[in-house]
């Protein structure tokens, strides 16, 4: 055996002892950590039969309050779900109306937020593509009759459907997205009291 062979075996030899070692002093020391534990819990169960009536009632009054608590708290997040995917159903389907239905839902919504003033209008550019002529000399019509005008703007904005309005410079973002945004308590309160109100 060479020297080169030697120290190896040597190192090998020495790694292997280490190891040994350290798995016999991991091993104790598991043992070690069972004992304790098992003395702890003997010791745990003694003190917890030498508990009296009182302290086991005011356990099971503590713990009957926090399932109660967890239990009130599940159901109303499970309201707060279910009122949520209503909402987002209700949005959906507000989105995917008709065309026909869908522009007449913008002209109810001129009528409510155009002011008396000169202003642009923005839509989206899925709506300017498919904009029926009708509804653009409505756009016109309201505008007059409120005492204004105004101009369908070319350039289009990132919404999934509504129009923005734009008189000097401020914007009244009338998207579906912002207008149920702004009326989400109010609905949320709405969806609550036709699901989960007993009459």
């Amino acid at each position: 055996m060479t020297g080169l062979d030697k120290i190896v075996h040597q190192i090998l030899k020495e790694a292997e002892d280490a190891a040994r070692r350290c798995a016999e002093e991991a091993q104790e020391e598991a043992h070690n950590i069972r004992t304790v534990a098992r003395e702890q819990a003997t010791k745990i169960q003694e003190e917890g039969l030498k508990t009296s009536k009182i302290e086991v009632d005011n356990y099971k009054e503590r713990k009957t309050s926090a399932i109660d608590l967890y239990r009130r708290t599940a159901i109303l997040q499970a309201k707060q779900e279910v009122i949520e995917d209503v909402l987002q159903k209700a949005y959906d389907k507000f989105c995917k109306v008709s065309e026909v239905e869908y522009f007449e839902n913008l002209e109810k919504m001129l009528n409510k937020f155009v002011l008396a003033r000169e202003g642009e209008i923005y839509f989206s550019s899925k709506d300017l593509a498919r904009m029926p002529k009708e509804f653009v000399e409505s756009v016109a019509k309201v505008a007059k009759a409120k005492g204004g005008t105004l101009e369908i703007a070319k350039e289009t904005r990132e919404m999934a459907g509504g129009f923005i309005l734009v008189y000097g410079g401020v914007e009244e973002n009338c998207s579906f997205q912002a207008l149920f945004d702004v009326n989400r308590a109010r609905l949320q309160d709405q969806v609550y009291k036709i699901l989960f109100s007993c009459n």
